[in-house]
């Protein structure tokens, strides 16, 4: 069920001087079951190779999918941890930015999985599918 405490608003205020601020991941919209959010593509983020890295997406995606967990913790669940992760990378991008939407695909009592979709806005490609369970800390 959706914490309607934890809005858009609360997710950018935590994510201030950390890794998430660092990248320039924003939450853009939450509802029940899913939560979306951007990310800059910018040079500092880009592999030697000249195209995003990798971990930069990773980061992307992950945090998008943490944050959705934390939207949706069970009542009297203290917090969560990653137990698996896995992405599949289709496409770049070198300028603009990247969406991320992230569809809740099981919510457990004790694991959620999440599947986020990266794209392209601009052209609705899409740029990387990944997928993670969340362990739920009592």
């Amino acid at each position: 069920m959706l914490n309607k405490e934890r809005n858009v608003e609360h997710f950018n205020s935590i994510g201030k001087g950390h890794f998430p601020d660092l990248l320039g991941i924003r939450v853009t919209h939450i509802e029940e079951g899913k939560l979306h959010g951007e990310m800059p593509v910018k040079a500092a983020l880009f592999a030697p190779n000249g195209y995003l890295h990798a971990g930069s997406i990773i980061t992307f995606a992950d945090t998008i999918a943490g944050y959705s967990t934390m939207a949706h913790l069970p009542e009297k669940a203290r917090s969560f941890t990653t137990i698996e992760l896995k992405s599949n990378f289709l496409g770049a991008k070198k300028d603009g930015k990247l969406h991320c939407e992230c569809i809740a695909e099981h919510l457990g009592r004790t694991t959620h999985v999440w599947r986020a979709i990266v794209k392209d806005p601009d052209t609705g490609k899409k740029i990387a599918l990944f997928s993670c369970t969340q362990l739920i800390i009592y």
